[in-house]
C-alpha cells in the first residue's frame, strides 16, 4: 500500500526545480533564471523589522493580518488605481493567497481559465484540486483576448485568472485590454483572479489591474517583487467578503499568519518609490530585447515583470535549455511554462554584466 495520496498524482516536480537539479554540478554559472530581483530589502524596511523584532512584535497575529497592513494595502490601490480594496486580509505571499483563493472557491471539475503560457501554479493547483485547466494560447502576442477566451468557454467555466504583467513572457495588457477581458467575465459570471504581484514593474504603458472592472474579483498581490521580500512571506488579498471569508477560515488551518514582524515592516515598503528601481529594470529590459534582436532570436518585447520569451533556435526549448546548461548558462525551457516547447524563459533579473555574459553564450549556442 502507498501511503502517498492519489492527488499527488495530478502534479509533478516544478520543471524549474528540475533544471537547478541538472545545474547543480556547474561552477559559478551564468545564472538567467531567478525569479527575484538583483537587489535587496530597502535599509529602511529591513529596519522596522528589526525593531519589531527586538520590540517583542513576535507573536501570532489575528489570521487575517494586522489592521495597519490591511488598510494601508487598500490605501495602495486607491492611490495607484484609484480603487480602495474591500475586505482584505494579508495572506503568506502572493502564492499563499493563490492557494488559498483556489481551495475556498474550485470544486472538482470546475473549469479555470487561464492564459498559456502561464505561471507554473496555476496548471498544478487547480489539477491539484480536480479543477480543469483551460488553457488560452496567446501565442505569438501572449495577451488575453475576448475572443480567445470565448472559445474555450463552457457551462463548467467558473474563473478567469489574469496575469499582468505576465511570468513567464513580461508582456502587459492595457486599461481598455483588461476592460475588455472584464467584460467577458461579467457577461459569464466569471469570478476574476487578478495576479497582480508585478504591478509596480511597468515600463511603456500605464499600469492596470483587474480591481474594480468586473463585480467578482480577488486581487492578490504582495512583498516579494518590488520590495525583494521573497523570503519574508508576505503579501495580500481582496475581494468578495463571502470568499475572503472562507480564505480567513482556511488560513486558520493552514499558514495561520503571516510573519508579524514582516507585516509590520511591509506597511513601510508600501509607501517607498521604486522609481530608481524600475528605471534600472527598464534599462536591464532594453539590454537583454535588443541583445536578442541582434542575434537573431524571436521575441516579443515584454512591457513589464522581469522575464522575456524568445522563440528558441531549432523550435525545442527543452534540447536548447540543455545545451544552454552545457555551457554554463541557466534559463529555463518554456515548457515550464506552457503546453508548447518553442520557447525559453530568461530572466534579466541580473546584473547587467551577467545579462551581458549570458547574451554572449546564447549567441554562441543558437
Amino acid at each position: 500500500m502507498s501511503f502517498i495520496a492519489e492527488r499527488m498524482g495530478r502534479i509533478d516536480s516544478s520543471g524549474i526545480r528540475k533544471v537547478f537539479a541538472l545545474a547543480a554540478s556547474l561552477k559559478d554559472p551564468v545564472n538567467l533564471s531567478i525569479g527575484q530581483p538583483d537587489y535587496d530589502v530597502d535599509e529602511a524596511v529591513k529596519a522596522v523589522a528589526i525593531e519589531q523584532i527586538r520590540a517583542g512584535f513576535n507573536k501570532y497575529t489575528q489570521t487575517g493580518g494586522i489592521e495597519e497592513l490591511r488598510e494601508e494595502s487598500s490605501a495602495y490601490y486607491k492611490r495607484r488605481f484609484g480603487v480602495p480594496l474591500e475586505n482584505v486580509m494579508v495572506t503568506s505571499g502572493t502564492s499563499g493567497g493563490l492557494f488559498l483563493a483556489l481551495l475556498a472557491t474550485i470544486n472538482p471539475g470546475d473549469q479555470v481559465i487561464f492564459a498559456d503560457p502561464y505561471f507554473v501554479m496555476y496548471k498544478h493547483l487547480v489539477n491539484l484540486l480536480g479543477g480543469k485547466c483551460a488553457m488560452v494560447d496567446t501565442y505569438p502576442h501572449f495577451k488575453l483576448t475576448p475572443e480567445a477566451i470565448e472559445r474555450v468557454i463552457t457551462p463548467k467555466s467558473k474563473m478567469l485568472i489574469v496575469n499582468s504583467p505576465s511570468n513567464p513572457t513580461g508582456v502587459t495588457m492595457t486599461m481598455e485590454e483588461l476592460k475588455a477581458v472584464a467584460g467577458v467575465a461579467q457577461k459569464h459570471n466569471l469570478l476574476v483572479i487578478s495576479d497582480d504581484i508585478y504591478d509596480q514593474f511597468h515600463y511603456d504603458d500605464a499600469p492596470g489591474s483587474m480591481a474594480g472592472l468586473c463585480e467578482n474579483v480577488i486581487v492578490l498581490n504582495g512583498f516579494s517583487k518590488t520590495a525583494a521580500m521573497t523570503g519574508w512571506r508576505v503579501g495580500f488579498a481582496a475581494g468578495p467578503k463571502d470568499i475572503l471569508d472562507k480564505m480567513n477560515t482556511l488560513q486558520q488551518y493552514t499558514f495561520v499568519c503571516a510573519p508579524s514582524f514582516a507585516q509590520k515592516a511591509a506597511v513601510t515598503a508600501l509607501h517607498l518609490d521604486p522609481a530608481g528601481k524600475i528605471a534600472a529594470y527598464r534599462r536591464k529590459r532594453d539590454l537583454v530585447y535588443n541583445g536578442l534582436r541582434e542575434r537573431g532570436f524571436t521575441v516579443t518585447k515584454p512591457g513589464g515583470a522581469f522575464y522575456i520569451f524568445p522563440e528558441a533556435p531549432g523550435g525545442d526549448g527543452d534540447a536548447f535549455v540543455k545545451r544552454a546548461i552545457d555551457n554554463n548558462l541557466l534559463i529555463i525551457p518554456g515548457s515550464v511554462f506552457s503546453e508548447r516547447k518553442s520557447n525559453i524563459r530568461i530572466s534579466f533579473a541580473a546584473t547587467d554584466d551577467t545579462i551581458r555574459r549570458g547574451l554572449d553564450i546564447l549567441e554562441k549556442i543558437r
